[in-house]
Order: structure tokens, then sequence, then C-alpha cells
């Protein structure tokens, strides 16, 4: 699985290498046995015990999280838990990511998931107006390169017209060997780092919306602004003006994520590719609204 393959590369990475150097070296003439050690302790470190308590046996009031699973069709083994995307936020930090998540697929009716908040109406206020988090993280501690699965982002009043976000800036203009960083995925979801963690790092939700610059917030995730809604959609015929300005003044009730791969990138007829070769796409962990009535 993909999240699995990205926590245990970022586990695993230097002491594995220092396990192989010493063998080269001969300072181990059969290190099976101490190969197979590292392996399982590096599975306990790259889930973490503070992963391992969250989610939270109960959620928090104060925090709006999306509670509700409207549609989801998953089929990627054992993550296609779809109560994963809404039982807790259970981030990771700048360079692990959370396994208590609901995994879509790359393409097919399971690349798509809906969630709501039961009815409730996350209204459009001032700045950014509802954080998706996904489980991405830095490749190392000082690198602008991320391990991510972005997703296609929109939303609905009705349940049935949508309305997304801008992703004709796609590439952002850098070459292709840049398409793991952040810059080159404009209007996606699932980009940056999940800090906050319901049972281990608390923020308060004005944190989780305070901007620390270029994009990110002080809990992580990827936050999106309703005034930034696009009706020129190739994906969302339907999203015409007055649908538009109906979500950004009355607010949604309906949140669907999608798997880049499964949306068609109307410059090349295929759908947006990003750089890994999992089975799966992206790993929701749960979305957030700021004002939800």
């Amino acid at each position: 699985m993909q999240f699995k393959i990205k926590n245990f590369i970022k586990g695993l990475g230097y002491s594995l290498l220092s396990v192989l150097l010493m063998s080269c070296s001969g300072e181990k003439k059969n290190n099976s046995s101490d190969l197979l050690s590292l392996l399982a302790l590096t599975s306990v470190s790259s889930s973490g015990s503070t992963l391992g308590s969250c989610p939270p046996a109960s959620l928090p009031s104060g925090i709006p999280i999306a509670n509700t699973v409207v549609s989801a069709n998953s089929t990627v083994s054992g993550f296609n838990d779809s109560t994963k995307a809404i039982n807790g936020i259970c981030g990771g930090g700048e360079t692990s990511g959370s396994l208590d998540v609901y995994a879509l697929n790359l393409t097919g009716t399971g690349a798509t998931v809906v969630l709501s908040w039961g009815g409730k109406t996350v209204k459009n206020v001032s700045g950014v107006d509802f954080i998706v988090y996904e489980n991405p993280f830095k490749v190392s501690d000082t690198s602008d390169r991320y391990a991510f699965d972005p997703m296609v982002v929109q939303v609905s009043f009705d349940g049935t017209n949508y309305c997304g976000f801008n992703l004709s800036g796609f590439g952002g203009g850098l070459p292709s060997s840049d398409n793991n960083k952040i810059a080159y995925w404009p209007g996606f979801g699932g980009l940056r780092p999940v800090n906050y963690n319901m049972t281990s790092k608390i923020f308060t939700l004005e944190q989780l919306f305070t901007s620390t610059g270029s994009g990110f917030l002080t809990g992580g995730g990827d936050g999106f602004n309703l005034d930034d809604l696009y009706s020129s959609d190739a994906q969302n015929p339907a999203c015409d003006n007055t649908v538009k300005t109906n979500i950004q003044t009355n607010g949604f009730k309906f949140i669907k994520m999608i798997s880049a791969t499964a949306v068609t990138n109307p410059a090349t007829s295929a759908g947006y590719v990003y750089p890994h070769s999992y089975t799966n796409g992206p790993d929701i962990d749960g979305v957030v609204g700021k004002l939800v009535e």
C-alpha cells in the first residue's frame, strides 16, 4: 500500500543503510537476524506511539469535522474502512504520515469519496473556509519535496451540482522532475503534512486556521477558500456562475475528494499523474470546516 511504503521507506532509511554498510565493511558477516529486528523496530517507529493512540475516543466538540460518509466505494485492501475519514485527525507531523486513513483507488468509483456534516452547512467566512487532511510528509527534514497523493476537491450545496478550484496552473511552470513539489500542484489537496493530532498535538480551531505562510497552516493540511471556486472547470459543467455564487453566498453541505489520476487534465486528455507507482490514491484523514451551522 502506498502509505505503508511511504512510512516504511521513511522510517527504514538511515537505519537500514547502517546495517548494509556494516555488512559491507565486514563488521557483521551475517546480519539477517539484525535486519529482521530492525524491520520490526522500524514498523513500530513509523506508526509511532502517538499515532497509535489516535483516533480519539470521542471527537472534540469545538472542531467541526465532517462526520458523515455520503458515498465511499474504495477497494483498497485493509484501508477501505470509510469511517477512518471521519473518526478524527491523526496527523504524524512533517516527516511522518498517519495510518488511520481511508485510501482511495487511483481510478474508478473507488477513487472518490463524499463527506458531509450531517446536514449542516460550511459557511463562507474570511480567509480559509475548510481544511482537507491527507497523510503527506517531507522526504527529508530539509527538503522542499514531499511524498504526497494529490486530490481534486469539490464542494456542493445540494449534493448534485459541485464546484471545484482552478487547476489550470498544473505544473506551476516547473519541469516534470519537480512534480513532488507543492508548487507543481496549485488548486489541489493532499499536499501538505498534517501536524494536527487529536490525541497528542492539540490545537484550537483558531490555531488550525492560522497561516504560517506560503499556504501552510499551524496544524497542517490544505486550506481552501470558497471565494476561489472556479466556474470554468471542464470537470464540472454544471458549475456555472449561479451555482458558484450560491455556494459562496450560502455555503456548502457536501465535499467530494477525488484521486488526481481519476480526473482528466484537459491539456493532455489523461489523468493528472503524480510521482509514485503505488496501487492506491489519496489517504483521507478528515476535513474540518471553520464555521459550520
